[in-house]
């Protein structure tokens, strides 16, 4: 079945967002001849959440989908208890099953908020990797050398610091390569940190004897304090995000990372993102055209209901300083303020807690306190600006 070959949204397809394409003269032919291609994005479950900077990924994936071919999502529930050190400064741990059974439970789920999961090919790696003996790895192995493995920034760096590199690490490219052989990949989509593991693809793929995928990078985007977008990090905006906490997350970001957002987590025409880079450099407040942001984000993923509730949510509670209609509550007996903070999970332990204190980042009714305030009944802590607690 021939697929959609508008020449425009073709090019979009192979421009917004995109770092890379190899081979770009290939696989723009391949698109404009209306050959059906089998594209490919693999995730591995190291988070039960999938969050913006997965999504800019998934959202390339529904621009193919759109255009009427088929959309390969593999759930990396092998390489997921493997680990991958593309973009680590450190050697990631090994995962056990159960965890990563346990993070994967709703990713269908939401990856559904993107793609048309009817039309979706789905597979779990764990299908063909399992099988595979020594023999077959090692076959796999051969065709690479250890000099092209740290010949990779992060590894180099990592050896100069004399930190400790397993040979399991090594083993992880041949396995998202083998990825491709399995499911016939025409083109791979991945982050620019997936670049040697995309290519050994291509390798992998030649040895069996099959033509070596096309490959689109997308540039990475930053998380809500400046670094990547990384769950390790707990700076992402998640798919599950309620739509008041994924709007109050994108205001809280750096004004600097707006554009960006647009183009890789929205789907407005680009002349508009144009007009909004031009608005902010004329001057216009930066806090009107997030609201604009903030709203699109949140109407993807919740639809109109939920980008109004997350625009009121926000303007009453932190434009009007009103407190929210509803908040979480807590019943405890103690009066202790670090205690009740990681009872009430709004910090993680104690030394977390008394960080947050220090920070001025915990209030009581309306007020900066400090470690020795006393809690009693009726009281309504508040954590920065979004989340609150009162106690019963």
């Amino acid at each position: 079945m021939a697929t959609n070959i508008d020449p425009k949204k073709i090019e979009e397809l192979l421009t917004r967002g995109v770092d890379e394409v190899i081979e770009l003269s290939n696989l723009k032919k391949r698109l404009l001849s209306g050959q059906k291609l089998r594209i490919k994005l693999g995730i591995d479950p190291t988070s039960p959440n999938l969050h913006l900077g997965r999504a800019n990924a998934l959202m390339k994936l529904k621009d193919f989908q759109d255009l009427g071919h088929q959309i390969v999502l593999i759930i990396g529930d092998f390489t997921g208890q493997i680990g991958d050190t593309s973009d680590k400064v450190s050697e990631r741990p090994m995962l056990s099953e159960e965890q990563v059974k346990k993070n994967m439970k709703n990713y269908k789920e939401q990856a559904g908020k993107i793609l048309d999961i009817d039309k979706t090919e789905f597979h779990y790696n764990s299908e063909w990797l399992a099988k595979l003996d020594y023999k077959e790895i090692s076959q796999q192995a051969n065709i690479f050398s250890l000099a092209e493995f740290i010949a990779r920034k992060n590894i180099r760096d990592r050896l100069r610091a004399e930190s400790r590199i397993s040979l399991r690490e090594l083993l992880y490219p041949l396995m998202q390569g083998y990825d491709s052989v399995a499911i016939k990949a025409d083109v791979e989509i991945g982050g620019t940190d997936q670049r040697f593991n995309i290519l050994a693809g291509r390798q992998i793929q030649e040895f069996y004897k099959q033509k070596p995928q096309d490959i689109l990078t997308v540039k990475l985007i930053s998380g809500t304090d400046g670094r990547k977008m990384s769950s390790s990090w707990g700076n992402t905006i998640n798919l599950l995000d309620s739509p008041e906490e994924m709007f109050g997350k994108i205001m809280s970001a750096d004004d600097k990372v707006m554009i960006d957002y647009f183009v890789h987590c929205t789907r407005i025409p680009m002349e508009k993102v144009k007009d909004h880079e031009k608005d902010l450099k004329a001057g216009k407040n930066p806090r009107d055209v997030k609201m604009v942001l903030a709203e699109e984000i949140v109407r993807i993923y919740w639809g109109e209901k939920g980008a109004k509730e997350g625009k009121e949510y926000f303007v009453k509670v932190f434009q009007k300083k009103d407190l929210p209609d509803s908040i979480p509550e807590l019943k405890t007996s103690s009066q202790n303020l670090i205690d009740v903070l990681v009872e009430s999970k709004l910090a993680k332990s104690k030394s977390d807690a008394k960080r947050l204190v220090e920070q001025k980042s915990i209030k009581i009714n309306g007020k900066i306190i400090d470690a020795e305030a006393k809690i009693k009944k009726g009281d309504i802590i508040q954590k920065g600006k979004r989340f609150f607690i009162k106690i019963t």
